[in-house]
């Protein structure tokens, strides 16, 4: 009986988990100092540069407690964030296609690490993305980070 109690705790847990919403946010200065603890007075972990995307996790007042695409967790100051919803491309490569279709033309390609606009969510796998060169289509989720 115990058993099941706890599988269905868990259950329960991991919905519950699943139905909020991850919220995302882009460093807006040219640089921003991620710290160890909500607080200037905490150890300085490294520099995070504009635009990268982060992943919202613990927010408090005037701090943000946040996830990097290299899944390190730091602090940062809420005031070097911005609303931009931008994406980072994990994968080796990445390719902005013209349409949300693997067959589809290619664009562009970019290289790990490159950061994009995201304009909007498409068909499931896919993102609508906007290089600050110009290049604009699609890329597939699985490529990009920050969805």
């Amino acid at each position: 009986m115990r058993r099941r109690a706890f599988a269905t705790v868990l259950a329960l847990s991991a919905a519950a988990g699943a139905a909020q919403a991850v919220d995302y946010r882009s460093v807006e200065v040219p640089a921003a100092i991620l710290y160890d603890a909500p607080s200037q007075k905490g150890k300085k972990l490294y520099l995070i540069k504009a635009q990268t995307p982060v992943e919202l996790i613990v927010p408090l007042a005037g701090w943000v407690k946040v996830r990097d695409a290299e899944g390190t967790l730091a602090w940062i100051e809420t005031r070097n964030l911005s609303e931009r919803r931008t994406l980072v491309v994990t994968a080796p490569r990445a390719e902005i296609r013209d349409a949300d279709r693997a067959d589809a033309a290619v664009v562009a390609v970019l290289d790990k690490w490159v950061v994009v606009d995201l304009i909007e969510a498409a068909a499931p796998g896919w993102a609508k993305v906007r290089h600050r060169d110009g290049a604009t289509g699609f890329v597939r989720s699985t490529q990009v980070w920050g969805l």
